[in-house]
């Protein structure tokens, strides 16, 4: 067994659905997050400067003595996964493979659609993977910028919102899709708006879900989940206190934030190399 925390990152405030899905699972873990307010949002920035932030952030939390990493991040499990998980001395994990093998197991009409931040879908990284797992797939796949900002501000169930997911999901519609995988952590917290406005019967691949139980499953598997037997401790670290962070910080995780800490990232570079 391994009582040291575990390490989880997202370049926003959208990962504490994973941190969320994972303290369900695992309520025993000591759980470290890292938001990085500051410079989110990663879906419009370049690969090179994705790897440098997430090398940052990975540096970061293994100051923090964590047993492995979550990266909590679509876009940066798209682009930075590979490069972490080859320089890091502890297990790493993305979000990515976790939500393919649950949209594989979900679809019953092998027509899927994927949304997701701009550098997510223009990785294909969850496209390449559905594929080669399931060539016969039809997949649509479509970036969706403004949902992030929009969740960010609290407008979850605002006309705007709805109006911009109408926008953005009619192609889904015309496909006849019957799963939808919701590419970014931010997402689920629309799973109410997104039923009502496709229908019960289209299955949503909550990316935050299925990681959690990945992570759960590959900590089992080396013996490295706690044997502690009180309850986890949540340590929340932002770069930057966005203004409406508490109210929806608490809505993403379920639970009240006792104390979140300002923390500054930039420039650090991973000291735990393979």
């Amino acid at each position: 067994m391994d009582n040291r925390p575990l390490g989880i990152f997202d370049s926003g405030i959208g990962g504490l659905t994973v941190v969320r899905a994972l303290h369900e699972l695992m309520p025993h873990e000591r759980l470290i997050y890292l938001g990085d307010t500051a410079r989110v949002p990663y879906g419009n920035k370049s690969a090179d400067t994705i790897i440098r932030y997430s090398r940052e952030i990975s540096n970061f939390l293994l100051s923090k003595d964590v047993k492995g990493i979550v990266v909590a991040c679509n876009t940066a499990s798209a682009y930075a996964l590979d490069t972490l998980k080859a320089e890091l001395q502890v297990p790493v994990f993305g979000v990515i493979e976790p939500g393919v093998s649950a949209a594989l197991a979900a679809t019953r009409n092998n027509r899927v659609g994927i949304i997701g931040t701009i550098g997510t879908i223009k990785s294909e990284a969850y496209q390449s993977a559905l594929k080669k797992q399931q060539p016969e797939l039809e997949i649509i796949a479509h970036a969706t910028p403004l949902l992030v900002p929009l969740i960010e501000e609290d407008w979850l169930s605002h006309s705007a919102t709805r109006a911009i997911l109408e926008e953005y999901l009619w192609q889904f519609r015309l496909m006849k899709i019957d799963t939808l995988v919701l590419a970014c952590t931010h997402y689920p917290l629309l799973k109410p708006t997104l039923t009502n406005l496709l229908g019960h019967n289209i299955e949503l691949v909550d990316s935050a879900e299925s990681c959690a139980r990945f992570v759960r499953d590959a900590l089992a598997k080396t013996n490295q989940l706690s044997d502690a037997n009180d309850e986890s401790s949540i340590e929340v670290y932002l770069t930057d206190m966005p203004v409406h962070f508490k109210k929806v910080g608490e809505r993403f995780l379920r639970k009240k934030l006792h104390k979140v800490d300002l923390v500054s990232v930039d420039g650090l570079s991973s000291t735990q190399r393979r």
